[in-house]
């Protein structure tokens, strides 16, 4: 099988015009930004007009954006970085139960240093009830921290609505939109959010870097304590390289039509499968509310990986793991009550803005003769 790539959500290959953008500053402008001579200038005007990039995609201030090394830092700093600087007002935190680890993650290691946090459950779609969140809030929370969208499913969270019910009771709300940006608006006063995570390597930039948007005015304890870099918030020498390369892939993503392709071809993959299969395939995730470009379907009475191991050169994720004969479905599955006979054959197809229709048709044809039946 020619190798097809459908793990956009693992990771996007980097774009051309990100690594253009990049190449200059592989050799000159090697000066550190917060120099205050020549040498730094280049690197310093570079910075910050990645910032500027990086805000406009989200619709906030530059001053408003810190670079992380990633998504997972940006969470890290976000639920820590909180906590530690509300201790005086509480010390609840409001999550779901389908989080992302880096998220999951934090919360586990916040429990320990006595922090309390409900985990919020989701219905089969994916979804987390606003309802469930109201009734979650209690005399001390202090944050709530909700994706936006799913990694493993697509299913889109209700933020706007987490967003009101946070701001009438005055506690902050994190999202994580790893996944969504630059598939879906991310624009943060339509979400009503306080604090928003991005990673560079889920939308056609480079690993290694990634940003926190936390809102103007709000008090954030570092991570990485130092120099006043990232106005105080994460210490250490800016990277413009890494900048320059989030920042022209966030200028690349601005515009979401390509995303109707993608989503077009999402869906010529479902209903060929469906067409295929009928029954003996299920959608996981939201009908509706779903990443433009995310299919997770189950084969019934299949193993994921198996299958997968048998279509020899495409790259996709599974949603379970067999050990022993036996099935462990992904936390997420798990937690969105997907039963195992049916969860173990999950796979999660996610296409990007290169993905062609030769390609979905092909994967088609050789699922179609992989589960064929016998003779």
């Amino acid at each position: 099988m020619t190798p097809i790539y459908l793990d956009y959500n693992a990771s996007t290959p980097i774009d051309p015009s990100v690594a253009a953008a990049m190449r200059p500053f592989l050799e000159d402008a090697f000066g550190n930004p917060s120099s205050g001579h020549w040498a730094s200038m280049p690197a310093k005007v570079a910075l910050e007009t990645a910032r500027g990039q990086v805000a406009a995609l989200l619709g906030c201030g530059a001053d408003e954006i810190i670079f992380t090394s990633g998504g997972s830092e940006a969470n890290n700093l976000a639920l820590k970085g909180i906590f530690f600087a509300n201790r005086h007002k509480g010390d609840h935190i409001i999550t779901s139960q389908i989080e992302h680890p880096a998220i999951l993650g934090p919360c586990k290691f916040l429990e320990r240093l006595g922090a309390r946090v409900t985990y919020l459950p989701v219905d089969g779609s994916g979804r987390v009830d606003p309802d469930h969140v109201q009734r979650a809030i209690v005399p001390g929370t202090i944050l709530i921290s909700v994706m936006h969208a799913n990694n493993e499913v697509g299913t889109i969270q209700p933020i706007d609505k987490i967003g009101r019910i946070a701001r009438e009771h005055g506690i902050l709300l994190h999202t994580d939109a790893a996944q969504s940006v630059g598939k879906i608006p991310t624009k943060v006063d339509a979400l009503n959010i306080d604090l928003l995570t991005m990673a560079g390597h889920k939308l056609y930039a480079h690993k290694g870097v990634g940003a926190l948007y936390v809102k103007r005015g709000i008090e954030l304890e570092p991570l990485i304590h130092g120099a006043g870099h990232e106005r105080g918030r994460r210490a250490g020498t800016e990277s413009a390289l890494l900048a320059i390369g989030l920042g022209a892939a966030c200028a690349l993503v601005e515009d979401l039509a390509p995303m109707a392709r993608v989503r077009a071809l999402r869906d010529r993959l479902w209903e060929g499968l469906n067409r295929q299969f009928g029954d003996g395939v299920v959608l996981n995730g939201h009908h509706e509310h779903r990443l433009p470009n995310t299919l997770n379907v189950a084969f019934s009475g299949k193993i994921g990986a198996e299958l997968l191991q048998r279509l020899d050169g495409l790259a996709a994720s599974t949603g379970s793991a067999c050990h022993a004969g036996r099935i462990e479905l992904s936390p997420v599955l798990k937690a969105m009550g997907v039963r195992p006979e049916i969860g173990g054959g999950a796979i999660r197809f996610s296409l990007g803005r290169s993905t062609t229709e030769a390609e979905i048709d092909q994967v088609l044809k050789r699922l179609a003769d992989e589960l064929k039946p016998v003779a």
